[in-house]
């Protein structure tokens, strides 16, 4: 585990790493690593230029390309101390930022300064994520669940693991879980909104969390006949559903899609009885269909997954982008709401709202930004480490 003494090993980074760090960027990657003699994986360590002098305090990894993360610009003393600290101070943040709701992000890991450290809250249960080696050590561990335990007093905490991560990591297999408690499903509540949530399903810590601001941002302009396209469990459906005349939700996932249609039910008051049409179908191949065949809507959703995983998948990732907003946009009927997102951090602001013009031009669409949006606050972004920000979604209306 990191040592919690002023006697922590030694990374030394090339004149490169260092500018890095000096600019306030918090990862090195293992390219600019000059020397690293007799570290343990997962150790805290002291960092210091090509010259000798000393940059700050990070946590190692021996696999990860992402060599050394900065915790500090100063010498840590004692890293559970620090880490208990800003677990507090993470917290605190969310009671500040964090309104209408009991789902929200809890830790976001280089966000809050705990690289390698994500908890969501769903009403009473805590799902964790550790990712990293440093935060799987067992004492960091139990210090964390104990930290969170008493300040939040969850009826459970849930491990969601993703095997890929641990095995870049070199960690040991390990199943995801409860790790305190024995309650795994509840409801929660966003914006007004009620949602199911089961540990055991679903993606990320289990739902996303980071467009829970962007879903009552769209509500705002949604009206009309609305067409949710990877509605995943309806969260922009249900929000924009009250008003709107029509509402259709499209996924390929049928698991989702029976989760989305028991939300709608959770929310029937708010719906006043009104049904939403959920589609099982590929969404190129469904607005393929529906452009093809002149199917208009006055509302649309575009929430993909990340197409881009690397850059290397840029160029394609920003095609696939361009056919489906193209697609949406020639079904706008004019006056109509685009509601479009990307959670690919490797296609920045500029690049997307690029593809959505060159869209807007293919289809012979004038677009007028109403809203251009990032992840909620409780996802909070690090202005010199531009990996915290990845979610892009645009608000914008259309007309011929």
């Amino acid at each position: 585990m990191p040592p919690t003494s002023l006697s922590a090993p030694t990374v030394k980074v090339s004149p490169r790493g260092a500018v890095r760090l000096k600019s306030g960027h918090v990862w090195v990657y293992r390219s600019d690593i000059v020397s690293a003699d007799g570290v343990d994986p997962g150790s805290m360590v002291r960092v210091i230029d090509h010259r000798g002098k000393p940059v700050g305090t990070a946590l190692y990894s021996s696999s990860s390309q992402i060599a050394i993360r900065m915790i500090s610009s100063e010498p840590v003393t004692d890293f559970l101390a620090l880490l208990r600290h800003r677990i507090g101070e993470a917290i605190a943040y969310r009671e500040r930022i964090v309104h209408n709701t009991d789902a929200y992000r809890v830790i976001f890991s280089e966000g809050d300064f705990l690289p390698g450290l994500i908890a969501d809250r769903y009403n009473d249960i805590l799902s964790l994520q550790i990712v990293t080696q440093a935060m799987d050590a067992e004492p960091v561990r139990a210090a964390i669940l104990s930290e969170l335990t008493d300040r939040l007093h969850p009826a459970s905490i849930f491990e969601r693991v993703d095997p890929r991560v641990r095995e870049l990591e070199t960690l040991p297999a390990r199943a995801s879980g409860l790790l305190r408690g024995d309650k795994t499903a509840t409801t929660v509540s966003m914006n007004g909104i009620q949602f199911r949530y089961d540990a055991l399903e679903g993606q990320k810590t289990g739902s996303f969390l980071d467009q829970r601001e962007n879903y009552f941002a769209a509500a705002h302009y949604a009206h009309g006949e609305a067409l949710d396209v990877f509605c995943y469990q309806g969260g922009f459906a249900l929000h924009v559903a009250p008003r709107c005349s029509q509402i259709t939700g499209v996924d390929s996932s049928r698991p989702a899609l029976e989760i989305a249609d028991q939300n709608a039910a959770l929310n029937q008051a708010k719906l006043g009885g009104k049904e939403i049409e959920w589609i099982e179908a590929n969404a190129f191949d469904l607005l393929k269909d529906y452009s093809s065949s002149n199917r208009h809507y006055d509302t649309v959703i575009l929430d993909p997954p990340a197409f881009a995983k690397s850059k290397r998948d840029l160029d394609a990732a920003l095609r696939g982008y361009k056919e489906l907003n193209l697609r949406a946009l020639k079904m706008l009927r004019p006056g109509g709401i685009l509601v479009t997102c990307s959670c690919s951090y490797h296609i920045s602001q500029v690049d997307f709202l690029e593809m959505l013009a060159s869209a807007a031009m293919d289809a012979h669409r004038t677009l007028r930004l109403l809203e251009v949006r990032g992840q909620s606050q409780d996802h909070p972004v690090l202005l010199n480490v531009p990996e915290t920000a990845y979610l892009k979604c645009v608000i914008a209306n259309v007309s011929e």
